[in-house]
C-alpha cells in the first residue's frame, strides 16, 4: 500500500531530525514523523511530513512499549488540533558506516502502521549527512522504507528518491546554516524531557 504513495518531507521535519542526529553523533537516535495524507483516495496520494518529534538517544528505551505508547499519545494529542497525526518514524544508526534498518525501527514502524497504513520509516545516511552539512550536497540525507504486502520493510526504489522528495529544494543549505550556528546543541528529545520536565520536547523556537 505504501509503495503506491509519494512522501514529501517539509524543511522543519528534515532539519530537526538531522540536528537530533548531529547532537548525538556516537549514539543511535530516533523520533516520530508527524503529517497528513493528501489525496488519500487518489493513485497519486502523498504523505506530507510536516514535523518531526525527537524521541530518544538511548535506543534501548524505545522498544519498551509503555515509553513508546506515552510518547505516541502525547504527540497525537498535541498535533491533532492541527489536523496532523503520526505518519512515521526516523532512525539514525550510531555507526557512520551502518546503513541497515535495525529491528527496533521495524518494530516501531509496525506499531505505527497499525494506525496509519501508509507509514514511512526514514533511515538517516550518516555519510550523506556529513556531505550535506558541509554544503556539498542537495540530496536527501534519509532513505525511505515502506512496508510491503509481505509485511517487510523495504527501501523504496534503489535509493528511495523516486518516492521521497524534499518540499523545499534549499533544505540542505538551511541545515548547513543551522549547523554553523550550532543549533543542534538546543535539540530536546523525549529522553531529555523525562530527565528534566522543564525541557520542551516540542522544541519551540529551535528553527526560528
Amino acid at each position: 500500500m505504501g509503495a503506491e504513495c509519494k512522501y514529501e518531507v517539509a524543511q522543519a521535519a528534515y532539519v530537526k531530525l538531522a540536528l537530533h542526529a548531529l547532537k548525538h553523533p556516537a549514539a543511535a537516535v530516533n523520533g516520530l514523523l508527524v503529517g497528513r495524507l493528501l489525496d488519500g483516495a487518489s493513485p497519486s496520494a502523498v504523505v506530507s511530513v510536516a514535523d518531526a518529534v525527537p524521541l530518544s538517544h538511548h535506543p534501548h528505551h524505545l522498544p519498551l512499549l509503555p515509553t513508546l505508547e506515552l510518547a505516541l499519545t502525547l504527540v497525537e494529542d498535541h498535533f491533532a488540533a492541527q489536523g496532523l497525526a503520526v505518519v512515521g518514524y526516523y532512525h539514525a544508526n550510531a555507526r557512520r558506516d551502518d546503513a541497515d534498518l535495525p529491528p527496533v525501527a521495524k518494530r516501531v514502524g509496525d506499531h505505527i502502521f497499525r494506525n496509519f497504513p501508509r507509514a514511512a520509516v526514514l533511515l538517516l545516511d550518516n555519510k550523506k549527512l556529513e556531505e550535506a552539512v558541509k554544503g556539498k550536497s542537495r540530496e536527501p540525507v534519509v532513505q525511505l522504507y515502506t512496508r510491503d504486502s509481505s509485511k517487510s520493510w523495504r527501501q523504496a526504489g534503489s535509493d528511495g528518491s523516486s518516492q521521497l522528495t524534499l518540499k523545499e529544494p534549499s533544505t540542505n543549505m538551511v541545515l548547513a546554516d543551522h549547523v554553523t550556528t550550532k543549533k543542534w546543541q538546543q535539540v530536546v528529545d523525549f529522553d531529555d524531557h523525562l530527565d528534566d520536565i522543564s525541557k520542551d520536547w516540542l522544541n519551540p523556537g529551535l528553527l526560528a
